[in-house]
């Protein structure tokens, strides 16, 4: 086609404007590909390679994006991408007609198209479809990243997830595994009496966790709401109602820093059994992640930014005391007192809030200490009460909570406890947190009077659990960013979102 440089409209690449004008001829000719509202589909790329032998010979049809060009001649090749890959496609003038075969030619990468015909071999050996005919489906008006190069460019990749889907076929491979992972993980648990159950996501009280939280209004009962930071709360109502078992697998929203580990919003898996605890929950954790590994990896070595991960069971335990006096010599079991832990922050230079008590100062030097260093998986257990508000204590020692946290590469993956069910004492913990958020502490936790009611009635012995679904999926698809396995992260607009509203 001819090009007609005066319509050119000024704000359109070259590219464009050529396919805009292709386009319009298709609609003077009543060809427009928008119109088309569905196309039988009879199979896909992966199976008709998958099973040649039986397939050769036979009409298909198959619906995809075109990606590739080769030949102008009265015969020519292309490359059809479809839900589970790419099929080479055999075109020929004797097989559509001149008119049907140069309107091919015209066609452009990225356009989606509908083809039948016949499988077949070509004297390469390449698998192929013969077409005799094809339906221009929907016309691309933008051209497509460049193939041979892929995409790049990380904020374009992240803002523009569809166009690094196209052009980066290792992009789509981490999201279908992560759909993966997270069916394989319900199938985990629903094979072991598990329940999947849903909770708000609009709270009263931003409850479950220690995070600064998201506000919003409700117009019709003019309360501020919540953007949940975690189902714990609800969750464990379910297991006073006698729901002995139950998991939820969903966004959480916190209103926090950004970094290659955090979103402001990210997928938990959050279960609670009753008449279990941490013991029983370390175990059904490092079962969870070994089983996926080898669905997901093929076996229990996986490799992450050039570490071997060994997910073979046991995963190490260690308490945080015994990982703290590895690491620093210092045995916070002989440290009875807030003055004196500080004392061995201060002589370390590390900063210690006003709001903190002793456990604040024990995971101080934890994290500071120890975390990094946590790269094969490993256990953390029994942690100050001061920092686990709603986990019981360990029998024989009030200061410390029947809690574990499980680390690989440095990162908590993890989150678990011998859950709190004495009432008494839960309202306690939820008054020291209010001292706490008086001091300046945001991430305290508020008093919920609706789940120290419900705490009343009785909840059984129960170990709950929560697993950063991000992350794991991080580990499980060698990942060094959450933008990497979240399709649309959170970013800074590129645009002025409030431009032209008054």
């Amino acid at each position: 086609m001819s090009e007609d440089t005066s319509k050119r409209e000024p704000n359109l690449t070259d590219q464009m404007q050529i396919r805009l004008e292709k386009l319009e001829e298709y609609e003077r000719r009543n060809l427009n590909p928008f119109d088309e509202v569905r196309y039988k589909v009879t199979s896909d790329s992966a199976t008709i390679r998958d099973n040649f032998e039986a397939m050769e010979g036979k009409s298909v049809s198959l619906a995809g994006r075109l990606m590739n060009r080769r030949g102008m001649g009265k015969a020519s090749f292309a490359d059809l991408r479809d839900r589970s890959g790419t099929i080479q496609l055999f075109v020929r003038i004797n097989n559509l007609g001149e008119e049907t075969y140069a309107d091919w030619q015209s066609l452009d990468i990225g356009d989606w198209i509908g083809v039948r015909g016949e499988v077949m071999r070509t004297q390469r050996g390449e698998v192929s479809v013969r077409v005799s005919e094809y339906t221009l489906l929907a016309k691309a008006l933008r051209p497509l990243p460049e193939k041979h190069h892929g995409l790049r460019d990380v904020d374009t990749r992240y803002r523009q997830r569809y166009l690094d889907l196209i052009a980066n076929p290792e992009t789509l491979d981490t999201f279908r595994k992560r759909s993966l992972l997270i069916a394989g993980i319900r199938r985990f648990l629903d094979e072991r009496g598990f329940l999947e159950v849903e909770t708000p996501i609009l709270n009263l009280i931003p409850g479950g966790a220690a995070a600064r939280p998201f506000i919003t209004h409700h117009n019709a009962l003019d309360i501020d709401l919540y953007l949940r930071i975690s189902p714990e709360l609800y969750l464990k109502q379910l297991i006073i109602g006698g729901m002995d078992k139950v998991y939820e697998i969903g966004r959480q929203f916190r209103n926090e820093g950004m970094s290659v580990r955090h979103n402001p919003e990210f997928t938990m898996l959050e279960l609670y059994e009753a008449f279990a605890d941490y013991h029983d929950i370390m175990c059904l954790t490092e079962e969870m992640i070994n089983t996926q590994a080898l669905a997901l990896c093929g076996g229990e070595q996986v490799k992450w930014q050039g570490r071997d991960i060994n997910l073979s069971l046991p995963f190490r335990r260690l308490s945080m005391n015994e990982a703290i006096r590895e690491a620093t010599g210092i045995d916070f079991s002989q440290i009875e007192t807030y003055e004196e832990a500080r004392s061995l922050a201060e002589e370390r230079e590390l900063h210690v809030e006003p709001h903190w008590m002793r456990g604040d100062i024990i995971n101080l030097f934890f994290e500071t200490y120890v975390e990094e260093n946590l790269i094969q998986p490993t256990f953390i257990y029994d942690y100050p009460i001061e920092i686990s508000p709603l986990t019981k204590r360990k029998p024989g020692q009030p200061d410390v909570a029947e809690r574990f946290e499980l680390f690989i590469n440095g990162q908590e993956i993890a989150n678990a406890y011998s859950e709190l069910n004495d009432p008494r004492d839960q309202r306690k913990r939820f008054e020291t947190q209010l001292k706490k958020r008086a001091l300046g502490d945001e991430e305290a936790g508020f008093m919920d009077e609706d789940y120290c009611l419900a705490l009343e009635y009785g909840l059984p012995p129960t170990g709950g659990l929560g697993v950063g679904i991000d992350r794991l999926t991080m580990l499980l698809t060698d990942s060094d960013s959450i933008r990497d396995v979240l399709l649309f992260p959170t970013m800074k607009p590129r645009f002025d979102t409030t431009a032209g509203v008054e």
